[in-house]
């Protein structure tokens, strides 16, 4: 790490935390030729792999724009999209992966989609999912009942199955 202030390549770490959401740990540096004190960000990169194979890195916006527009007339709030994109980070991330391919982040954002707003999540899964026919959305539709009926039955989307509108 080079000092900003005189380009030694050598500093020392005084002092190391990580941040408030865990993304990445602060370090405190000081320069042992000209004794500043600097302060550095380390995180862990994590690229998106596009179609055409070319990598980008993550990002929480792209994710919230691809929602919004499946959240649109819903009762879904800015706070719910960056939540539910930092659950879809959270778990890419938890995967250890250093690389994801464009559509397993679609397929990773189903889930926090399906229990934030289940119209959302068909119309999401419908684009993503290319369906092709009204059976395609009672495939999916049906899945969906089955799954608020299996938490009826004692399971945690019990309450939050009952506070929905019926599709």
């Amino acid at each position: 790490m080079y000092c900003p202030f005189c380009r030694n390549p050598d500093s020392r770490v005084v002092d190391s935390r990580m941040t408030d959401d865990g993304s990445a740990i602060r370090r405190r540096r000081q320069c042992p030729e000209c004794g500043r004190r600097f302060t550095t960000v380390e995180t862990t990169s994590l690229s998106v792999i596009k179609r055409s194979g070319v990598g980008e890195p993550f990002s929480r916006s792209k994710v919230i724009n691809g929602v919004r527009k499946a959240c649109q007339g819903r009762p879904v709030s800015e706070d719910d999209l960056a939540m539910l994109a930092q659950e879809v980070e959270e778990q890419i991330r938890a995967s250890g992966a250093a690389e994801i391919e464009a559509h397993e982040v679609g397929l990773v954002i189903l889930g926090p989609l399906q229990k934030l707003d289940e119209v959302a999540y068909l119309r999401f899964a419908s684009v993503y999912q290319a369906f092709e026919s009204l059976e395609d959305f009672e495939t999916a539709i049906a899945l969906l009942r089955r799954e608020a009926e299996e938490g009826a039955k004692g399971g945690p989307r019990a309450a939050k199955s009952s506070e929905k509108s019926p599709l």
